[in-house]
């Protein structure tokens, strides 16, 4: 059974930061494109960050590039989502993906964003 938990949301004032955490069971992170996704209260999900599975490539949200950085930790099976100069236009539940080498695709719970102005 593949499971993904993010942790590491919460409350900030703008122009802070907080750093989300993704563990995953049942699949390697370094063999899985992982991926952030956020939705916004009466929005669609949107993509946030990706970072691919075997040389690590990354890629940005426009709306995020240059404040937000996506890696992973293979050893703790984790990947993170460090964001810097949060807006309150960030403010959203964020969501953790993971695409396998099958096509699986698999989702977290989502945890809270939150940025106050």
């Amino acid at each position: 059974q593949v499971q993904l938990v993010e942790s590491g949301g919460g409350l900030v004032q703008t122009g802070g930061s907080l750093r989300l955490s993704c563990t995953v069971s049942g699949r390697t992170v370094s063999s899985c494109a992982m991926g952030w996704f956020r939705q916004a209260p009466g929005k669609e999900r949107e993509f946030v960050a990706t970072i691919s599975g075997s040389a690590g490539i990354t890629i940005y949200a426009n709306s995020v590039k240059g404040r937000f950085t996506i890696s992973r930790d293979n050893a703790k099976n984790t990947v993170y989502l460090e964001m810097n100069s949060l807006k309150p236009e960030d403010t959203a539940v964020y969501f953790c993906n993971a695409v396998d080498d099958r096509g699986g695709r698999y989702w977290g719970q989502g945890t809270q964003v939150t940025v106050s102005s």
